[in-house]
């Protein structure tokens, strides 16, 4: 599955603090149980790569509202 694929599977996603100063991402869905743990600076890296995607998506579905208009 690629990144612009739609997809059907639902999924919860967690994010917090662990207890020895590690960010984690719990993510859990049918049958997965996945925590991943990153240090504060990959996960402030990590946080920049989200907005810059929000960013780039807003871009496009403006770009697609002005298409439709």
């Amino acid at each position: 599955m690629g990144i612009d694929k739609e997809s059907d599977i639902a999924a919860n996603l967690q994010i917090g603090p662990t207890s020895l100063g590690m960010v984690r991402l719990y993510i859990e869905g049918e049958g997965i149980e996945l925590p991943l743990d990153f240090d504060p600076d990959e996960a402030e890296e990590i946080a920049e790569e989200i907005r810059a995607a929000a960013a780039r998506a807003r871009t496009i579905m403006e770009k697609g509202a002005k298409k439709n208009s």
